[in-house]
């Protein structure tokens, strides 16, 4: 048999062993309705609070600022909506990155159809947002300052606590997207001093198809789903039982390893081991920046991404963000990146 190497976490992790022993009993016995107030609904509405729990303890929050969704994308999106139309009568103008996931950039666009003036602050050619960028750009209308905790392709860790803190002394609410960092480094919500933060499941070990949002208390947020009032009136429909208990089991599994130093060295290894072979025809995308532990962004002098993983039988990686699969274009990300690296601009 061929082998086979998967070096494509940052796209879709495995399921975590405890991720699967979590889910069972919601396959086969518990069945019952969480908002059922009987000996049916009792079991489900228990574990999923009991997750909560687990997902708020790796967050640093309490439990009842985590809310359960079906995603990271659905996490920005009630994030950004949600934020912006809360506080309408405050401003409209909302700050983001010129790397961010489709799953910001594009909810953005949609709510420039409701007004909002959307501005977007350039980044370095590690990929880095400098936080007097995002000062430069508030201004007495900035309601909303999104800026990802770390990237999906280059894994440059972005300055996020420090930009919280000029979104706040601004008066307006700070977001990040942390469905790449949660699970690898530390994600801790006080730490970083958000109001809102995004988490997909199958970034961490859990099944596709679900996430979470921290909502800081007393955070200003429109509700997305609307309905009965489910996740404390913020997301109607029945909880997600089977998914919830997954994920709060892998984010058990995940404070555990939080830091990945071991992976480091080996994302180290290789990268060197690629410069002994090839010398200057290699490059390393945000080298000398904070990066995730587990991201290696490489550049072939002369060749396509696709061309080299074509050579490469049996190895399951991408050229990109897994949203951008099919192209042979250089990413939005890696597009901005060379282009500051032409122009100098290290940071």
């Amino acid at each position: 048999m061929e082998r086979q190497i998967y070096l494509d976490h940052n796209a879709s992790t495995p399921i975590a062993p405890e991720a699967v022993e979590a889910m069972q009993p919601f396959l086969t016995q518990y069945f019952g309705n969480p908002s059922s107030h009987h000996w049916a609904g009792a079991p489900a509405k228990a574990a999923v609070e009991h997750a909560r729990g687990q997902v708020a303890s790796l967050l640093g929050c309490d439990p009842s600022e985590v809310l359960f969704t079906s995603g990271g994308t659905e996490s920005n999106n009630h994030a950004l909506q949600g934020a912006f139309l809360a506080n309408r009568d405050r401003g409209d103008q909302v700050i983001t990155t010129a790397v961010e996931h489709p799953a910001v950039l594009e909810p953005l666009r949609f709510l420039e159809r409701f007004g909002a003036c959307v501005t977007i602050v350039p980044v370095d050619s590690r990929g880095r947002v400098d936080p007097d960028a995002v000062r430069r750009a508030i201004t007495d209308r900035t309601v909303l300052v999104s800026v990802m905790h770390a990237n999906n392709e280059v894994g440059t860790v972005q300055p996020v606590a420090e930009i919280a803190a000029i979104a706040h002394a601004a008066g307006a609410t700070c977001h990040t997207d942390a469905a790449q960092s949660v699970g690898k480094i530390a994600t801790r919500v006080d730490e970083l001093g958000v109001d809102l933060l995004s988490v997909a499941g199958h970034k961490l070990y859990a099944p596709k198809g679900v996430g979470a949002l921290y909502v800081r208390q007393g955070t200003r947020l429109e509700s997305f789903m609307h309905g009965a009032g489910h996740e404390g009136g913020r997301r109607a429909g029945t909880e997600n039982v089977l998914l919830d208990v997954a994920l709060g089991a892998a984010c058990q599994v995940a404070g555990k390893w939080i830091g990945m130093e071991a992976v480091r060295a080996l994302r180290d290894r290789f990268e060197a081991s690629l410069r002994e072979a090839f010398g200057g025809r290699v490059s390393v995308n945000g080298a000398g920046a904070e990066r995730l532990p587990n991201t290696a962004n490489v550049n072939f002098v002369g060749r396509t991404g696709s061309s080299v993983l074509a050579a490469l039988s049996g190895v399951a990686a991408s050229t990109g963000s897994a949203c951008h699969a099919g192209s042979v274009e250089l990413s939005p990300v890696l597009a901005w990146i060379s282009t500051e690296a032409l122009r100098g601009g290290a940071g």
